[in-house]
Parts: structure tokens; sequence; C-alpha cells
């Protein structure tokens, strides 16, 4: 297999039964760190993103046959992945009930001792900045900011 095949390429393969496993490992080599930090600019938490991360692959993988191409491969794993996301949090949060002002302070504690966040000050006061909008606006920054991704395929 070729490094860097398109999209239609990986899916096409996908769909046949005897390159299904590998183009389906491609799709994961190329898709699964822009996914991770997408996941854990939702979530906060490393193993809750690799949970989330699993669950968004096996979603793509049993509904893959579902998807028309009339977007974009990774704006229909992004949605995948932002909905897994947002399923977490909103059974997370059944289970638990937390006042707005802890669970911001809790997010900044989590921020500053993450050993996978590196940025200096300004991106740490950026991300503090980010946490304190809500859910579905904070989403959206990440997704145009950090992914740039256009407004259209957000959509």
């Amino acid at each position: 297999m070729r490094l860097h095949r398109n999209d239609n390429d990986i899916i096409h393969d996908i769909l046949q039964a005897e390159t299904s496993h590998l183009a389906f490992r491609e799709l994961i080599e190329k898709y699964q760190q822009p996914l991770y930090w997408h996941i854990r600019k939702i979530l906060l938490d490393h193993d809750d993103t690799d949970d989330v991360l699993q669950n968004t692959f096996i979603k793509v993988w049993n509904s893959l046959t579902e998807f028309k191409q009339q977007s974009k491969l990774y704006t229909w794993l992004y949605r995948i992945a932002t909905n897994e996301a947002l399923t977490f949090l909103r059974n997370k949060n059944k289970r638990t009930f937390f006042n707005i002002d802890d669970l911001s302070a809790e997010w900044n504690v989590r921020l500053e001792s993450d050993s996978y966040f590196n940025g200096d000050e300004a991106e740490l006061a950026l991300q503090k900045a980010i946490l304190t909008l809500p859910e579905k606006q904070r989403i959206v920054f990440n997704m145009r900011y950090y992914d740039e991704i256009p407004y259209e395929d957000m959509a």
C-alpha cells in the first residue's frame, strides 16, 4: 500500500472483502492523531479520549457502508467523533453532578497538569478561555481554529 492515498481509494478498499482490514488500518493511521486531538479538546482527559477514539473507529467500521460520500471523509469522521464525545459527556454528566465553577476549576487543573500539553503561557491562557465557552461553541472554535475545518464542512 502506498502512503498518503486519497480517501476515496481507502474507502473503496475497505469495502472490498480481501482488502478491508488493511485499508481500515490505513484509515486509522491517517486519522488517529487528528481525531484524538479533536476529541481531547472536548473531553480533556487522555484516558477518556482513548476510549472515545476507540468507540469512534468501531462506529466508523460498522457504518462505513452507509457513508454516501456526499461530504468529505474527514468531515464524516469528525462528526462521528464529536457525537461520540458528546454522548460520553452526557453519560458522564448523568452519573455525576458538578457545580459549573467546580467543573471549570477541575478543567483548569487538568490542563495545567497535562503531560501532553506543552503550550506557553499565552496558549494556556487561550485554552482556559476556550474552556469558558459553552460546549458547542468550544467544539466549533476548536474545529475551526485548531483543525482548520471550513465552516461549510462543519455544517
